[in-house]
């Protein structure tokens, strides 16, 4: 059983970095086509594993295309707020996934699942196996994940002493544990995924609410007022959607175990791939 330590990469996440987060614009030679997203990815993945991954097993997840589609049943304002992502954005995908391929790192595109329930079951599935797991987005829902003290949340976007968050890091900045962390969003919501919250709730007031490991289910009926109760059963309906799904079907050993080798620098990536 391998202990290779893991970074599993919000793929889309880190796309959408490469695609706004560059000063200026990545050409072909001949000034045709943009390779900002597929350039930009390359580089930002291959120093995330320089700087903090040498010697893990990189494995990158993407969203599906209709991903969202179970929890929107749920809610139809289930991100409903997002505008359309940028085509170019979207045609650099296919690119991006031929460079790993290249690269011989391992991705998924799960079809129905959200990337963070396909990276929160293979993080379930390799901490059984006793592997840390780091996982590589902004995105806080990953926080429920620290419950283990195996994982750790790596964003490379922030300074360096505060790209690491771990479980111990929660109480102090939220007030509430890791695995709290669905009961605390449903209450203050989450604008990323449109989840309004309940009216008048702010972090103290669900970090008091939620004091001493409580979950929904287990805060006394006199410390809500009447509004709240009224809208108790949305806010329960809000948790499940905030939940990670750690059971997620996926094919049969999609990770290799074994360490990613060294990533090549972009520019050599795509004259590979004939990009330029």
């Amino acid at each position: 059983m391998t202990t290779v330590p893991l970074l599993l990469v919000d793929g889309h996440h880190l796309l959408h970095r490469a695609w706004f987060g560059f000063a200026a614009r990545i050409w072909t030679r001949d000034k045709s086509t943009d390779r900002t997203g597929v350039f930009g990815f390359a580089a930002l993945l291959r120093k995330a594993q320089e700087q903090h991954a040498p010697g893990f097993e990189v494995f990158v997840v993407f969203d599906a295309e209709h991903g969202s589609q179970a929890r929107a049943e749920l809610d139809s304002q289930y991100k409903a707020q997002r505008a359309a992502p940028d085509t170019g954005m979207i045609e650099s995908l296919p690119l991006v996934k031929a460079g790993l391929d290249h690269c011989d790192v391992r991705w998924i595109e799960q079809d129905g699942c959200e990337a963070d329930d396909v990276i929160a079951t293979l993080t379930t599935q390799a901490r059984s196996g006793g592997r840390p797991v780091d996982v590589m987005s902004a995105d806080k829902d990953y926080i429920q994940l620290l419950a283990d003290t195996g994982v750790r949340l790596l964003n490379p976007g922030v300074g360096m002493e505060r790209r690491y968050t771990t479980g111990a890091h929660i109480v102090p900045r939220y007030g509430v544990q890791a695995e709290q962390w669905a009961d605390y969003r449903a209450l203050t919501g989450d604008p990323a995924d449109n989840i309004p919250g309940l009216h008048g709730v702010g972090p103290r007031t669900a970090a008091r609410l939620l004091a001493g490991g409580r979950r929904l289910e287990s805060i006394p009926n006199d410390e809500l007022r009447p509004a709240w109760n009224e809208q108790w059963p949305r806010v329960q309906q809000w948790r499940e959607m905030i939940k990670l799904d750690t059971k997620t079907s996926l094919p049969e050993d999609p990770l290799a175990g074994l360490p990613t080798p060294p990533l090549p620098k972009a520019p050599a990536l795509l004259e590979a791939l004939r990009l330029w």
